[in-house]
């Protein structure tokens, strides 16, 4: 269907809706915030049921709840994974407010079932929302993990349709989408660069997070700017009632975190810390081989983050939220001609302002700050440069949420980011003076969005989630814009059955430039403009999500998206030390299409899940491959993951993990032109390519098995988390290269042909983590 064509189809349905009237009836409000009793922090997603009836609703982000009831005299039940359930008579006759703290239950084998209780299976089935997968951080903790550093974006990739980057990558490829194409939130401020360690780690500290949710598609309208996907996480609030220290020490890193009420009851802080120390290794041996010629120093390298939060409760209907991160990364090598420093990271900062106009009628104001930058710098004996090249942005955002009745939920707001772009900044010269170069670009950006939404229940069976977004982009006096539907719908077939549908147009406006012959993260951000049009995705999907005995859940999905005017560099484009990047980048199409199976069980001592995709991701650019389609290079035909997680008692449970991926595309030379223009002196080799990415690597497979030993401290928890990567010791590939094979016998040299090797980073790695909290 035209594009046309579906904007005048959501119009109409935003006439009916503005039209269709409201049938009056006998209601009530309640309405409150859930908490634990332990630590005074919202319950996310804890649920609310009217025995007897269909009526029930979820927490929000905030632990708060509201839903409109018969008047009368009715049973309440508010339910929370973990914790005790509670059931209160309620004559209700006028509006209510009612908060409850709920206890943690006394049964902690409840803590290993995997799923949330906010993406429990009832809500899959009434819920519009699809394509959507949620984390919390305790399930995250369970599974095992690349020298034992949990990771909630590679806990991610074992979702269906979420790819990694390859070996040990927390890079995310998302139905077809490339890695810049992914919206990533902390507390509502954007991060640039969510990886450490070149991409092996993301920066999100477990110990400071509350839970992720990622959406593949059927994007909640008051999300924009990225193509693909939007990763949205949250921070722990701290606890307001006692003070609690917590932390690990691993064989890579060691973390910290520190939380406590700042007023006991009304307000709490958070602040949590992670370094690695294999530089403290790395320069002992340095320093013991120092003086060895026949020694090359070990690059230092490490990093370290620092998280932070602080709440408070102004009042029955005001909450402030103040939350930042702080992450470097340090790469360095030096030796007695040579002085290579390379450090890069992200700046993050969030101010949340939540008002309680009343149970119905609710906003949250935000301005957030985020900064990505990185720095190279190398000093010779004689000459010395430095390369930097960073982005900045201050955002303003405001979100209402509106209950007008219980057919309607309505979300409408507007937000406003100011971008710095520094490109490329190149500054040399020699020590002397007499030399000095600079070059690079800096330029401005605004970009803006407004936004409404309603989830409409036409029928108990029948809830149509839809709205609109308005996006644009200033730079240099050209406005840029797009008008953004979004659409979907769920049709429950029967009580265990339900059919979803959903439409969506995303547009970007900021793009990124990757050296990929780089192995350094030297990236550049740049702006929309009138050679750099904004991209622009279409992605239809249509699922079915069958529920077995509440315990068991299977669902499948297929989508079909484009991608158009995709951003690559040209082939031998320069990104650094020239006047203009624009006549280094071509411009073209992409297509991805496939279908997600997904099977799940969450009952009992044994849980887990089973994903697979089956997939096609290509890119079309007219000025590669002369003009031919060739598949993307995280094209992956077929991807498996199984999860499994059993606990044998209250203080042992193990864990599994099995993936399985079609390998990745890559371009190969089939033939090689070699000439010598004077005899003696070296030859000159040039590769002959075939049409690009028409090679694949070997595909790649893994297991890895887990432990986590709970011990019994006299004071607080504690536990051993064992776990073994990579168990079989399968040598997957990184990359592969060619290496020339001589004829050392004659006396003069003769290149007799080349021989492929691979490069596999990682063999089996077993790791120990010691886990406290008092």
């Amino acid at each position: 269907m035209p594009n046309s064509r579906l904007i005048q189809l959501f119009l109409c349905t935003v006439l009916l809706f503005t039209c269709a009237p409201v049938i009056a009836q006998e209601r009530v409000t309640l309405s409150g915030t859930l908490t634990s009793a332990k630590t005074g922090e919202p319950l996310i997603g804890a649920s609310i049921a009217v025995v007897g009836t269909s009526s029930g609703v979820n927490t929000d982000i905030e632990g708060k709840y509201s839903l409109l009831i018969p008047k009368g005299n009715r049973q309440v039940q508010f339910t929370y994974l973990g914790y005790e359930t509670i059931t209160r008579e309620l004559n209700l006759t006028r509006n209510t407010t009612l908060n409850l703290a709920l206890q943690e239950a006394d049964n902690k084998l409840e803590e290993v079932v995997v799923e949330s209780q906010r993406n429990s299976f009832e809500e899959r089935l009434t819920s519009p929302q699809m394509s959507l997968e949620t984390l919390t951080t305790r399930e995250a903790k369970l599974l095992p993990a690349l020298f034992g550093e949990v990771d909630i974006i590679k806990t991610l990739q074992l979702k269906p349709g979420i790819q990694s980057g390859g070996e040990g990558s927390s890079g995310m490829f998302v139905r077809g989408g490339s890695n810049d194409q992914n919206l990533v939130l902390i507390d509502n401020a954007l991060v640039y660069n969510p990886s450490h360690l070149f991409g092996f780690f993301s920066v999100f500290n477990p110990d400071a997070m509350q839970g992720v949710e990622l959406y593949k598609g059927g994007f909640p309208a008051q999300f924009g700017g990225r193509l693909s996907s939007v990763l949205d996480v949250k921070m722990r609030e701290g606890n307001k009632e006692e003070y609690d220290v917590s932390g690990g020490v691993g064989l890579i890193a060691s973390r910290l975190t520190v939380e406590g009420p700042i007023q006991k009851g009304k307000s709490s802080f958070l602040v949590s810390g992670r370094r690695t120390y294999v530089d403290v290794f790395t320069r002992m041996i340095n320093e013991a081989k120092e003086g060895d010629p026949d020694w090359s120093p070990i690059p230092d390298y490490y990093f370290y983050d620092f998280n932070a939060k602080a709440t408070f409760d102004l009042g029955p209907k005001d909450r402030l939220f103040i939350s930042g991160y702080y992450g470097r990364d340090f790469f360095k090598f030096y030796d007695a001609n040579f002085n290579f420093n390379f450090n890069w990271g992200n700046t993050v900062g969030s101010v949340r302002w939540s008002h309680l106009f009343s149970p119905k009628f609710f906003v949250n104001t935000m301005v957030t700050s985020s900064s990505y930058a990185y720095e190279i710098k190398n000093q010779l004996d004689v000459f010395d440069f430095s390369l930097t090249s960073n982005i900045s942005d201050l955002n303003a955002k405001v979100d209402f949420e509106y209950l007008p009745n219980e057919q309607h939920h309505i979300k409408f707001g507007s937000s406003v980011t100011d971008h710095t772009f520094v490109v490329g900044r190149l500054e040399a010269g020699s020590n002397d003076g007499e030399l000095s170069v600079e070059a690079g670009n800096e330029y401005k950006g605004q970009e803006y969005g407004a936004y409404v939404s309603d989830d409409w229940t036409i029928h108990p069976t029948f809830t149509l989630s839809y709205g609109l977004r308005l996006s644009g982009f200033l730079n240099n006096g050209n406005n840029y814009n797009g008008i953004e539907p979004r659409l979907a719908a769920s049709y429950r077939l029967n009580e265990t059955l339900t059919l979803k549908g959903n439409y969506t147009r995303m547009f970007q406006y900021v793009h990124l430039v990757s050296n990929s012959g780089a192995s350094l993260p030297t990236d550049i951000w740049y702006p929309s403009s009138p050679g750099v049009k904004p991209q622009i995705s279409d992605q239809f999907a249509l699922g079915l999500t069958k529920v077995h005995k509440k315990d068991y859940l299977f669902s499948t999905e297929v989508y079909y998206k484009t991608m158009s005017r995709q951003l690559d560099l040209r082939d031998g484009a320069q990104i650094f030390g020239v006047e203009e990047l624009e006549p280094e980048f071509v411009f073209g199409t992409g297509k991805s299409y496939g279908q997600e199976f997904y099977f799940e069980k969450k009952g009992g001592k044994t849980t887990g899940w089973i994903g697979y995709t089956l997939s096609w991701t290509n890119r079309t650019f007219p000025d590669i491959n002369n003009g031919k389609t060739f598949p993307a290079r995280f094209d992956r035909r077929h991807d498996i993951s199984i999860v499994a997680i059993h606990e044998w008692n209250d203080r042992i449970s193990a864990t599994a993990t099995f993936v399985y991926g079609t390998g990745d595309a890559y371009s190969l030379p089939v033939q090689r032109f070699v000439f010598q223009d004077v005899p003696g002196e070296d030859f000159t080799v040039i590769p002959i390519y075939p049409e690009r990415n028409s090679f694949r690597l070997a595909p790649y497979h893994r297991m890895d098995l887990g432990l986590v030993y709970k011990l019994k401290p006299k004071r607080g928890s504690s536990d051993l988390t064992f776990s073994v990567y990579n168990v079989y010791n399968r040598r997957n590939p990184y990359f592969v290269y060619f290496e020339t094979i001589w004829n050392e016998e004659e006396q003069t040299r003769e290149i007799l042909g080349f021989s492929a090797k691979q490069v596999s980073l990682f063999p089996i790695i077993p790791s120990i983590t010691y886990n406290f909290k008092f």
